[in-house]
């Protein structure tokens, strides 16, 4: 299994629909709005590099709304 995190910027006041949305994806687990440089943070668990990509490059940014994307994949 692979386990990432993605760092998303969001248009202002979309915060709480992205999450939304985001949460639906298959493989997210869950979303967060957070404080500091990013808005929200969303936990993926898949089975490859390849769904990681596809949730982070595809779905999530294919969202009207989200300004950007950071992916962080977990070591352990």
């Amino acid at each position: 299994m692979v386990t990432a995190f993605v760092m998303i910027k969001a248009n202002t006041g979309e915060a709480d629909r992205l999450r939304n949305s985001i949460e639906s994806i298959e493989g997210v687990q869950s979303a967060h709005i957070v404080a500091g440089d990013v808005d929200l943070i969303a936990k993926a668990t898949v089975e490859t590099p390849a769904e990681v990509k596809e949730i982070a490059a595809t779905h999530i940014q294919g969202i009207e709304g989200v300004e950007d994307t950071q992916t962080y994949i977990a070591m352990d």
